[in-house]
């Protein structure tokens, strides 16, 4: 309990910079762990999405009843269920232009799907980037209060006769707390990114692997002539 007191005690003495720096720090470190949380729960959701939709998508059934279920979904399809609605209805809708031949359905198809892959990405990859700043920023700005932290200290000084230890020992105390707190904040940032970025990127990769397989099962559709019927 004292030492919780004893900070309590420097945070309070510190001087404004130090103190606004402390607040800088303390709302980044509540926003980063708002944004790890939020990632935790939409990585997680994307995780079993992508599991459901791939044993709903090769059970065998027809892929245009698949496509016509997507689209009595109360939510709109995300991840894989988004990309294969989208490749399936641009594929549909040439097949019965009759634009060309099955090759030319085929790329509009998967520009289609490259649409819906890169919208998904966006939104799996929202707050990363501000957990990277988090992690990559605070701990300068810990430094920076701290460096001033310790100026102010040791320009105190100058107005006493004597230095000693015990006269510049506490300004030294409180801006080193800032260094501390930049640390607090960058450390859970850091590691959050790189584990949902590693998240992320697999997920990407699964993506892309299923828009090759759908691509192949549309080819080998695109050679029957009721293929197109939704």
């Amino acid at each position: 309990m004292g030492s919780e007191m004893s900070l309590l005690d420097l945070v309070l003495n510190a001087g404004l910079v130090v103190q606004v720096v402390l607040l800088i720090l303390v709302l980044a470190s509540v926003l980063s762990w708002a944004a790890i949380f939020d990632r935790s729960r939409v990585l997680s959701r994307a995780r079993a999405a992508a599991d459901d939709f791939e044993a709903r998508f090769w059970s065998g059934g027809d892929l245009s009843a698949l496509y016509r279920e997507l689209g009595q979904d109360e939510h709109a399809p995300s991840g894989l269920a988004s990309i294969f609605r989208n490749g399936f209805q641009e594929y549909a809708r040439l097949r019965k232009l009759d634009v060309g031949d099955t090759m030319s359905v085929i790329l509009g198809a998967e520009r289609s799907m490259r649409v819906a892959l890169s919208r998904e990405m966006d939104r799996l990859d929202s707050n990363l980037p501000f957990l990277a700043t988090v992690g990559s920023t605070s701990p300068y700005v810990g430094l920076f209060g701290t460096v001033w932290g310790i100026m102010h200290a040791f320009h105190a000084l100058g107005n006493v006769q004597q230095a000693t230890l015990a006269l510049v020992a506490p300004g030294i105390s409180e801006a080193l707390v800032a260094t501390a707190v930049g640390l607090f904040a960058a450390i859970p940032a850091v590691v959050a990114y790189n584990r949902y970025s590693s998240q992320v990127e697999r997920l990407n990769n699964r993506y892309e692997e299923f828009m090759e397989e759908f691509s192949t099962l549309l080819q080998r559709q695109g050679r029957r002539p009721d293929a197109a019927a939704a």
